[in-house]
């Protein structure tokens, strides 16, 4: 039987910290951006606080590509990472129109009921 050698990078034991510092940024940075583009399209904030949402994620971006080079990520995960944070930055706007579109309709099919 031939065993399977699987090879994986070492990572420094001086480099778990700064890791772990970085990867506690991409969520903290995460948390930040969806709870600014929240509260701000749900009226708490005025509009303008969207652009530091942006600001967050851009951020977060930065923080999980450096997260991926100190892991020393194939380069295939590096570009899924990324692809996944470019949807993460539509995802809030899509749930908010999505949840708009239905109260649209929702309060059209309320009022053709109260003319019959």
């Amino acid at each position: 039987m031939i065993e399977e050698l699987i090879v994986r990078p070492d990572i420094a034991p001086e480099m778990f910290l700064p890791i772990f510092i970085v990867s506690t940024l991409v969520l903290v940075f995460g948390v930040a951006y969806a709870g600014t583009v929240t509260l701000a399209k749900m009226g708490f904030f005025s509009k303008k606080w969207i652009n530091f949402g942006y600001l967050f994620w851009a951020l977060q971006t930065y923080c999980l590509y450096d997260l991926s080079i100190m892991i020393q990520s194939e380069p295939f995960t590096t570009k899924a990472l990324i692809v996944t944070m470019v949807a993460y930055l539509f995802i809030p706007h899509l749930y908010f129109r999505l949840i708009e579109d239905s109260e649209k309709r929702y309060e059209e099919s309320i009022v053709v009921e109260k003319k019959d």
